[in-house]
């Protein structure tokens, strides 16, 4: 099994520490990706327009200046660095260290200037959308995608991929649809269903920490996966087709 997370917008900087090791990431083959995506994100953030090109406000402008020395800032842990409410919900420092060994091996993280990496890669914190468009790159989720798909396709393969992104990073790599399970989040009242978006997040980080931290077996199949998340929560399975992935849908209770 393999868990799919969107990184979080908000990111805790690292306080001291070395910098990134690039051959110490996971996937090397998208390095020289990365490097390219770095360079265009460090030339846009010393622009003077800098936080309208990036699509932030005011309150971001520390960040977007920290982007335009990535290669010399702290470096930590993926884990460590990005915040916000799935990863609050999926709480990684209150795992056992079997539990966090799980997580290491189980996470993937879709970045938008790392391309995937997984949750103990050192990287600084930085200010980057998927959404964003960059100079020489063009729109980030497009440039990614043929880049993960081939560095992605050995890592995945046999594996149980449970989908936690946003729609924003699942556009940058669709992974092989008959091992894929989406997660979606609603709530339901009078049998009228609504998306949840807050609480998706919450819940998405949830069950994150359910998969690494249950006993048992990891699931391996849809329906394994639908058992395993009926431990906590009232769910159901849509099965896919051949270019759509299955579907896992939690009902919160209203």
């Amino acid at each position: 099994m393999l868990i799919l997370l969107p990184p979080s917008e908000g990111k805790t900087p690292a306080v001291r520490g070395s910098a990134v090791d690039w051959p110490a990431l996971s996937f090397p083959a998208l390095n020289s990706y990365r490097a390219k995506v770095l360079e265009a994100l460090g030339t846009v953030s010393a622009h003077e327009d800098a936080l309208a090109l990036l699509g932030v406000g005011a309150s971001l402008k520390d960040d977007v200046e920290r982007n335009t020395r990535l290669h010399a800032e702290p470096a930590a842990p993926a884990h460590q660095i990005y915040s916000g409410v799935l990863y609050d919900a999926l709480g990684y420092k209150s795992l056992t260290p079997a539990q966090r060994r799980k997580a290491d091996e189980s996470v993937l993280v879709v970045s938008a200037l790392w391309g995937a990496i997984r949750f103990a890669d050192r990287v600084p914190a930085y200010r980057l959308s998927m959404g964003t468009a960059l100079p020489d790159v063009g729109r980030l989720a497009s440039f990614w995608k043929p880049q993960l798909s081939a560095a992605l396709a050995e890592a995945v393969a046999g594996h149980l991929l449970v989908d936690c992104r946003s729609s924003t990073y699942a556009a940058a790599w669709a992974p092989p649809p008959a091992q894929t399970v989406s997660v979606n989040v609603f709530t339901e009242v009078n049998g009228v269903r609504k998306v949840v978006s807050h609480f998706a997040k919450h819940t998405r980080g949830e069950l994150a920490r359910h998969l690494v931290s249950r006993r048992g077996n990891a699931p391996q199949t849809p329906a394994q996966l639908l058992k395993a998340t009926r431990e906590k929560w009232d769910a159901e399975l849509v099965d896919g087709s051949a270019r759509k992935p299955h579907a896992l849908n939690i009902i919160l209770p209203n």
